[in-house]
């Protein structure tokens, strides 16, 4: 549905997106996730049109956005991080506007308004001026506005960003729905939200694509992204030898222990699996006593901020 093509953008010395490419398939909600300044909000606002790519290309549906600029266009429905609300209109004249500018034939519009305001659960407040609503009906009509017309993409830029705990709830309670008929993208730099709501997970950093996969499957990859810390009686070059006698383990720190005629020492499996068992049976074959064992598991939070870099930044920093 979507095909994202050595995408890139510049502005001035500064590389906002770098050579990204990936591909969205139809009936699937995607979840487009890094941190601020990743590149998420650029990279939309070229899928949609609204700003130009520096080179690479954009495919909806097999339109070009830059070649096939109207033909693209009506297959997107864009909810921008801000929603573009015109604040002194009712909600309805707000979506009659939109629906003319979209060019709704008019037979078809009040039908149309009225399908879109009810997918986003704003029958409700038809009538009232939209400055007058809380923030999250806002987001509300700025969503019903995307969906004016049905189109078969839904793409959405933090979506529930300043939201209540209870807006976010609903909202994502829409998306969830939206997936049924529509291919859905919403970036956001809140993991929780993406999980819960997205069938593929899109990771960027720096604008670069870093994974792409299932929520199932990253989670899967934090689960076995784990090392062990132990502490057994030995001395080091005993250990370490012991250790390396094996080929699987590696040894990520090694350090002579507190207590006297001990080592302490960290080791993680180069193949990623989890090795209690074997760690154990190890030691005890050569009679060199555990005293410790305790499992450092990576959290999904962890991996993803070791695949986008911030790890080591949030690390280094002093805040």
């Amino acid at each position: 549905m979507i095909e994202v093509k050595n995408l890139t953008k510049r502005f001035g010395d500064h590389l906002a997106v770098d050579d990204l490419s990936f591909t969205v398939e139809k009936g699937k909600i995607y979840g487009f996730l890094g941190p601020n300044g990743a590149g998420k909000s650029t990279t939309m606002n070229m899928m949609t049109g609204y700003l130009g790519a520096t080179s690479g290309q954009v495919l909806i549906d097999g339109h070009d956005v830059l070649e096939e600029p109207e033909a693209a266009k009506a297959c997107i429905g864009f909810l921008p991080e801000i929603p573009p609300l015109y604040v002194d209109m009712t909600v309805w004249e707000h979506m009659k506007f939109a629906a003319e500018l979209k060019k709704i034939p008019k037979e078809k519009r009040v039908d149309a308004i009225e399908a879109a305001m009810e997918t986003a659960g704003i029958l409700d407040v038809a009538d009232r001026v939209i400055k007058n609503l809380s923030k999250g009906y806002r987001q509300r009509v700025g969503l019903a506005q995307a969906l004016l017309g049905m189109p078969p993409v839904i793409i959405l830029d933090e979506p529930t960003v300043g939201l209540d705990p209870k807006q976010i709830i609903e909202i994502r309670d829409v998306i969830k729905s939206l997936g049924q008929e529509h291919t859905v993208l919403l970036s956001s730099h809140i993991l929780s939200e993406i999980s819960a709501v997205c069938d593929h997970i899109l990771i960027i950093s720096h604008g670069k694509l870093v994974a792409s996969d299932t929520p199932e499957n990253l989670a899967n990859r934090a689960k076995h992204t784990d090392s062990l810390s132990l502490r057994v009686k030995g001395i080091p070059e005993q250990i370490q030898e012991l250790v390396e006698s094996d080929g699987q383990l590696e040894i990520v720190e090694l350090k002579t222990g507190q207590e006297e005629g001990t080592v302490d020492l960290l080791l993680a499996s180069k193949e990623g699996e989890d090795i209690r068992e074997r760690v154990f049976y190890l030691f005890a074959e050569q009679r060199c006593p555990i005293l410790q064992m305790s499992r450092d598991q990576v959290s999904l939070e962890e991996l993803f901020l070791e695949l986008t870099g911030e790890k080591e930044e949030n690390h280094g920093s002093d805040l």
